[in-house]
């Protein structure tokens, strides 16, 4: 890991500069974007490794700079929000960022961020073959997902989760085990960012014949 390409999304040129410095420092190359439509048209040019994007931008917000990426995307984020709000890390969340920092951050959290993120997505990451799981097909390499033969579309943290699932298969899993595992990191609203997802999960994959079922009071398993 190494080069690559950190798109850095505020319109607080001191915020921007502090992350470069460290950044750059780490061997990582940084693009800046000072408001939101800046940043969806520096990502549809040439897409970045990574984007650092703040919520509160001038003319599209970040919420909405998220929500347009992720729609055909699995470009990683971490949002920045300058408020510690557990609504605002919460929608974010769900809108598919993958981590956040609240201002003012520690830029060496920042860069560790940065380097696990790139980690965890990283093609070399993943598992090279196709889980089976009776009508259920997951191909981690592709991150593409089949039930009876028919391709389901999930967002990435949706697919992340499901292989997670599926890679403990008849494991009963709480959710401040998936936010680690899928998120990265513990969060204070895990309860509802978890049951988001896996209710969107239930709803795509209607017809599976493995099953997510809620074990009260302590989490979920993919049973077979």
């Amino acid at each position: 890991m190494g080069g690559e390409t950190i798109l850095v999304v505020d319109d607080e040129a001191n915020i921007i500069e502090l992350a470069r410095m460290y950044l750059e420092k780490d061997g990582f190359r940084v693009k800046e974007a000072r408001d939101g439509a800046q940043a969806l048209a520096m990502v549809d040019r040439q897409p970045p490794a990574l984007m650092v994007l703040d919520l509160m931008l001038p003319e599209v917000d970040g919420w909405e700079v998220c929500r347009r990426v992720r729609a055909r995307s699995d470009l990683p984020i971490i949002m920045l929000t300058a408020r510690d709000d557990d609504v605002d890390k919460i929608v974010g969340l769900e809108l598919g960022a993958d981590d956040y920092l609240t201002k003012p951050f520690n830029p060496r959290e920042l860069v560790a961020r940065v380097r696990a993120i790139l980690r965890r997505t990283s093609p070399r990451a993943k598992t090279p073959g196709p889980v089976h799981l009776d009508n259920l097909v997951i191909d981690p390499a592709g991150r593409q997902v089949w039930v009876n033969d028919n391709p389901v579309r999930l967002r990435a943290k949706e697919f992340d989760l499901l292989l997670t699932l599926a890679e403990h298969k008849n494991i009963v899993l709480s959710r401040e085990q998936l936010m680690d595992l899928v998120w990265g990191f513990d969060f204070v609203g895990q309860s509802r960012t978890v049951d988001m997802h896996i209710a969107h999960l239930r709803s795509k994959l209607s017809g599976m014949g493995p099953a997510i079922e809620t074990v009260w009071g302590v989490g979920y398993k993919l049973a077979l």
